[in-house]
């Protein structure tokens, strides 16, 4: 099975969604299941993993709804604010929805370089477990020592670096980035995804030989067993298509023996989300 295991939907406002800039405006509409799904048939995968893109609950309550309403939605990553003093009561709200799998936190936009770290965040992170709860970590480089230092006080926490951590491919940037996914890598319990690329590079002169060296960094981190395929659809929309983001992936692990690529373009992705 080949499962994309990170993409986004939504109803475009223009207040809501103000990251999407000019050099983005491709994705300045609405982008819904009935769009993917002609996509992901184009392209045979068998089903995805929808993420938040907005930190409220009635986005993550907007994410149920459309995997209730289409089977190939065959997991959400929503948003709860992880410092919140109720949390353990609002995690055990949705601990009710099967296909709820875990949360994300736009971390990235956060002016706090250690706000992973914070007592608040720490407390919310700690009641994930309980619940059996995945973490998706969305950050840039500058935030990778805070968050080697989280994953290793929660060995026991399932979490995934989204967009192999956002490493500054345009500017060619890569030593301080690949030192510390390296020391990441070596946590057990910190699975990664092969997504979001192509938008770290310049948009239209990318090319896979530029970004190799960041994907051959990170199957040497991680391994072929906690390696996820993702397409980031509809973002990877403003530097291609979707065609071009997973050759990007396959023509990169065509090399592995075919239980390792059967593993980052699906298998990986069911068992670290419990589809």
């Amino acid at each position: 099975m080949i499962i994309d295991s990170h993409q986004h939907f939504w109803q475009y406002e223009p207040k809501k969604h103000e990251w999407i800039d000019d050099q983005m405006a491709v994705i300045r509409k609405d982008f819904l299941p009935e769009d993917l799904q002609k996509v992901i048939l184009e392209n045979q995968i068998d089903g995805c993993v929808a993420i938040q893109a907005d930190q409220t609950l009635e986005e993550t309550d907007f994410l149920l709804q459309l995997s209730n309403e289409n089977d190939f939605i065959k997991g959400v990553v929503g948003w709860v604010d992880l410092r919140a003093n109720n949390i353990e009561e609002v995690l055990q709200r949705y601990s009710s929805y099967p296909k709820l799998k875990g949360f994300r936190h736009v971390v990235q936009g956060e002016e706090d370089h250690n706000f992973l770290l914070r007592p608040n965040f720490l407390r919310g992170i700690a009641a994930l477990e309980k619940y059996n709860f995945t973490y998706d970590i969305l950050i840039f480089p500058h935030q990778l020592g805070a968050t080697l230092e989280l994953v290793k006080r929660f060995p026991n926490q399932k979490f995934v670096i989204d967009h192999i951590a956002k490493p500054y491919i345009k500017d060619g940037f890569y030593e301080g980035w690949a030192t510390l996914m390296m020391a990441i890598g070596q946590q057990k319990n910190v699975f990664c995804k092969l997504s979001g690329m192509t938008t770290e590079a310049d948009y239209h002169s990318w090319t896979p030989e530029q970004i190799q060296p960041y994907m051959d960094l990170v199957l040497n981190a991680f391994g072929p067993q906690r390696l996820l395929f993702g397409s980031d659809w509809p973002v990877c929309l403003v530097a291609g298509n979707y065609i071009k983001t997973k050759e990007l992936i396959t023509q990169f692990i065509v090399h592995l023996p075919p239980s390792q690529q059967h593993a980052i373009m699906g298998e990986n992705a069911i068992n670290f989300y419990n589809l």
